[in-house]
């Protein structure tokens, strides 16, 4: 993945990135180490073979990594991964919580399974790993040197918070409930210089979406909810992330980046309404 003019703006900082196996993950993880981080690249179980193909990335873009495997949705091994990282870097500096999934179905045929398994990894993962997070930051502190901030908390909620998703309930509660999270989050922790926001993609070509985008006729049908006419890459993602992360947004906190195209300006009212 090519980087463009990487200036270190994360550089000698410590970088978790939830989830960073494949899709937009993968692209924040490879683009905040182009920029000086040291990347935990996470992936929940299965084959390694993801994050290993994120770190080899990460390495081709002369950055550094490890891997580790841990289920966000878990409180034991989301400890065990803050630990870990803590042992091997000394510290932490960037949460990004991205880990998150989907389980469709209508309404009335979706299992409480269903229900329980998206807001477990979509929202409580972001709080046991926001609260980790937290934890460090608070015992590190500012240090000018790395940061002006004592930490950062990057939430990967979705244009889900505000537009009602039919036949996605689980998905798009879990997404409303991340956006105040992050606002309640961020409203506790700015006096304590912790800085915490939300990334809201759109439509973005990753595997969790391939069918909405992969054929003429599905992707003629995308772009009818895109006023700018084109559907996102991850690296779109990964670096609004770094900027979110970076000192260069150090006034920014409580807020969500909706990098979306302009979904969220409801384009069927462009002609109506």
């Amino acid at each position: 993945m090519p980087q463009d003019g990487c200036a270190n703006r994360l550089k000698g900082q410590v970088a978790i990135i939830t989830g960073s196996s494949s899709g937009i993950g993968k692209a924040v993880a490879i683009q905040m180490a182009a920029e000086g981080a040291s990347v935990v690249v996470n992936y929940p179980g299965g084959s390694p073979s993801g994050a290993e193909e994120t770190i080899a990335g990460i390495n081709a873009e002369g950055g550094k990594g490890i891997v580790i495997k841990a289920d966000v949705s878990n409180e034991d091994e989301v400890k065990a991964m803050f630990a870990k990282t803590i042992e091997t870097y000394g510290t932490v500096d960037i949460l990004v919580n991205n880990a998150g999934l989907q389980k469709d179905a209508a309404l009335v045929d979706m299992t409480l399974a269903q229900w329980k398994f998206v807001i477990d990894v979509n929202l409580t993962g972001q709080f046991l790993c926001a609260r980790e997070a937290v934890k460090e930051f608070l015992r590190r502190g500012v240090v000018p040197e790395r940061s002006r901030a004592a930490g950062k908390i990057i939430c990967m909620s979705s244009v889900h918070e505000v537009i009602p998703w039919a036949g996605h309930c689980n998905y798009a509660a879990s997404k409303g409930g991340v956006m105040l999270l992050m606002k309640s989050m961020a409203q506790e922790l700015a006096p304590k210089k912790i800085r915490v926001n939300s990334i809201g993609p759109g439509a973005i070509k990753t595997p969790i979406n391939t069918a909405a985008w992969d054929t003429p006729e599905a992707l003629k049908e995308l772009l009818k909810l895109i006023p700018y006419e084109r559907v996102g890459e991850p690296i779109d993602i990964g670096r609004a992330a770094v900027w979110l992360a970076s000192d260069e947004s150090d006034y920014v906190t409580g807020t969500t980046l909706f990098v979306d195209g302009g979904m969220t300006l409801y384009p069927g009212f462009a002609t109506g309404g």
